[in-house]
């Protein structure tokens, strides 16, 4: 499969699938200090991390692969890398990585997190992390038996103001969360066309066929909850491909989705209608405290939290708690967040990666929460089909070997 397009690709003429000839010019081993990280689509959405990846100090790019040998080349000579390949177990077999960074479309993100996963290989994994739930549960199975770190790559838990919210709600000032909204509405009709495997996977579905940016900040201030179980519906078709195509996926679909905690959230995705983007929308509720971010440019992020602002007579600036909530990753890195692209999310999860691999932070977004993230999605799409039926959604800390 082409990294970037999802679709079939002649094989590399080299059996190994590496591109033969010397080293890229100017490349060099770095440190030992620093990990060796191999990135497959590195001249798709993996080449967006170049910016991060240089500004952590923290990785050195060993490897990287691409189906096509001459985006290949050029990826390697745009990372300083030192090999490049063709074929993805090669790049495991023979790059001299100890960490992946996997780029591509999304239905490669399990069997190549499986893959680097068999050979003890650090995971750093594009959202979603599964397709469907056979794969999802292959993938839990590697992750219980490597010794490797898998992380779900879902930036928008690091995004300044979301981490914000995190901290407020663990210092309990929000009382206990009991309802959420998460939207991501971004327009993607001509970008399906460039990107092919879109239309496939996030347009050709019904039902929310990409949950994690709009669940995973929620879950980070829902701590120790989940989804149990899900309704989805949508607003019916309203748009075609250039084609002649009636799109498979409703043009809003919406999810309701009941908690462990008997709380309820609500996520509505709409990738097709003919809109502004507003990709990170969010509100908060608790006993004690509420939080709505803006819609739209000029707004600022609102909260009230009553042990600070009394009685719930008006919203106040959410940068007004940036002294005491700010968390030390943004005091520290701010600038280069900043540069690095998303929000900030891409480098501060790179550098959490490097920490959790060297040891000296717990994985804040492990398999587990990557599940969390992933298959309440996956259950949508069975509820929409069935007319908005509830539907359970599994929880993978209960699938042993």
């Amino acid at each position: 499969m082409d990294s970037t397009t999802g679709q079939p690709g002649r094989k590399s003429a080299n059996p190994r699938g590496t591109i033969p000839g010397p080293r890229v010019a100017g490349a060099s081993r770095s440190p030992s200090r620093t990990i060796a990280l191999g990135i497959v689509g590195a001249a798709g959405r993996g080449a967006a991390f170049r910016k991060a990846i240089a500004a952590t100090g923290r990785f050195h790019v060993a490897a990287v692969c691409e189906l096509n040998a001459e985006r290949a080349a050029a990826a390697a000579e745009a990372f300083g890398a030192d090999h490049s390949f063709t074929e993805y177990e090669a790049m495991l077999e023979d790059g001299g990585v100890s960490a992946v960074l996997i780029g591509t479309p999304m239905p490669l993100h399990a069997p190549q997190s499986i893959a680097a996963l068999e050979r003890d290989i650090h995971v750093l994994s594009e959202v979603p992390a599964a397709v469907n739930l056979e794969e999802a549960q292959r993938l839990v199975m590697a992750c219980r038996r490597s010794s490797a770190v898998y992380m779900i790559a879902e930036n928008y838990t690091f995004i300044r103001e979301n981490m914000m919210v995190r901290e407020m709600v663990r210092a309990g000032l929000f009382g206990e969360p009991y309802y959420a909204e998460g939207e991501y509405l971004h327009e993607l009709k001509e970008h399906n066309e460039r990107t092919p495997w879109r239309r496939r996977w996030q347009t050709g579905v019904n039902g929310i066929t990409y949950p994690t940016h709009s669940l995973g900040p929620i879950l980070q201030w829902m701590p120790g909850d989940r989804v149990v179980s899900v309704c989805c519906a949508g607003s019916g078709h309203h748009y075609r491909d250039p084609r002649g195509r009636e799109y498979e996926n409703e043009d809003t679909c919406v999810m309701l989705c009941r908690m462990k905690s008997g709380g309820l959230v609500k996520i509505r995705l709409d990738m097709l209608s003919d809109r502004p983007h507003a990709m990170n929308i969010y509100q908060l509720q608790g006993t004690e405290g509420a939080y709505e971010s803006p819609r739209a440019p000029g707004e600022k992020h609102r909260i009230w939290l009553r042990s600070r602002h009394g009685s719930p007579d008006a919203w106040r600036d959410l940068a007004s708690l940036e002294q005491e909530f700010l968390p030390a990753a943004w005091r520290e890195h701010a600038a280069a967040a900043a540069e690095a692209g998303h929000g900030g999310g891409d480098f501060l999860e790179l550098l959490h990666f490097a920490d959790v691999i060297e040891g000296r932070q717990p994985n804040d977004l492990p398999i587990d929460a990557a599940m969390d993230m992933t298959l309440p999605g996956l259950a949508s799409q069975q509820s929409i089909v069935e007319g908005g039926r509830w539907v359970d959604v599994p929880d993978s800390r209960a699938w042993g070997e």
